[in-house]
């Protein structure tokens, strides 16, 4: 499944182009930043507040500052 799905988005027509803008490295190269579903709390892991205010300017910099904090400690090459 890994492998179709891995090939498959390079067929035409496959992932839409709003898809393609939430890939890992799409974002100016960075990593992804962290995500969070439901409940709130998770193995004593809370979800950050900003991403519960329905804020979307400032959840997308909350975003881009962990893609950006992420990448210096992973992948520091790709700065």
């Amino acid at each position: 499944m890994v492998l179709i799905d891995s090939v498959s988005r390079y067929v035409e027509g496959v992932l839409n182009e709003d898809s393609k803008l939430e890939e890992s490295f799409s974002k100016e190269g960075l990593l992804e930043y962290p995500q969070y579903t439901r409940p709130e709390i998770f193995e004593g892991i809370r979800v950050p507040e900003v991403l519960l205010s329905g804020h979307h300017e400032n959840i997308n910099k909350w975003r881009n500052e962990k893609a950006l904090e992420i990448t210096k400690k992973k992948r520091p090459d790709l700065l």
